[in-house]
């Protein structure tokens, strides 16, 4: 789980990481063996059972440096990824973030063209509201009027979702698939985790190969612990 790849000078909320220290992660990833894909690829690829060496790669908010910054990094790899955008702020800043620095987000133009080089764009809600607690008419507003946007300005489907603020409940992840969506991204395991609240790995700025290999070890056990209860509870 990635936000902005910039410089900056300021960073309260530990959303960037310098072209530097992503291109180092990005070549470890490389020099495993691994190779970071969309999360609709890695869906499919899961389905088929041929998902063994393939990483989900994801970058939040939809931020302009992904852009500038990230996707040259990724092609030069043969890398994609999936940018989730807000649909009613493309062109704006990150103003839900108060502290933090202003940062450009993604036009119209570039999410077109991004889509049409065929980097998976996801929904981030309308204006990366957080979704637990909204009545059932302003939920089904979230998810399925960001996805008709977006599907107007990709010129085609939408199929992921993740949650602003990785925030989830149980009715958040029903108007995601009620919307039509295929998968929404969330951040912790919880009882919720499965096809409409993925877990994520939080990856920042000094995140160098050590600190890599642990925070895979820890997402893997939480899969592990994740599906020993989901089988307890079903009796298996």
């Amino acid at each position: 789980m990635y936000h902005s790849v910039a410089v900056e000078e300021e960073d309260p909320y530990q959303l960037t990481v310098s072209p530097e220290r992503f291109a180092e992660q990005i070549a470890w990833l490389h020099r495993r063996g691994r190779r970071g894909v969309s999360v609709r690829e890695l869906m499919r690829a899961r389905a088929a059972g041929q998902d063994d060496r393939l990483v989900g790669l994801t970058f939040d908010d939809g931020y302009a440096d992904f852009a500038r910054y990230a996707v040259p990094i990724l092609q030069a790899y043969g890398f994609t990824a999936t940018a989730y955008v807000v649909a009613d702020l493309l062109g704006r800043a990150n103003d839900w973030d108060v502290e933090g620095p202003r940062k450009k987000l993604l036009t119209v133009q570039e999410v077109t063209e991004l889509a049409a080089a065929g980097w998976e764009i996801g929904s981030h809600g309308l204006g990366h509201q957080s979704l637990p607690g909204l009545p059932a008419a302003a939920l089904a507003i979230q998810t399925r009027e960001s996805r008709r946007a977006l599907e107007e300005v990709v010129g085609g489907p939408v199929t992921g979702f993740c949650y602003p603020y990785g925030a989830v409940d149980l009715p958040a992840t029903q108007a995601v698939r009620d919307a039509g969506y295929d998968y929404a991204c969330a951040i912790a395991h919880s009882p919720l985790t499965g096809r409409y609240a993925l877990p994520r790995c939080y990856v920042g700025d000094r995140d160098g190969a050590w600190r890599l290999r642990a925070k895979r070890g820890r997402h893997r056990f939480r899969d592990t612990v994740t599906e020993l209860r989901r089988n307890r509870r079903s009796g298996r």
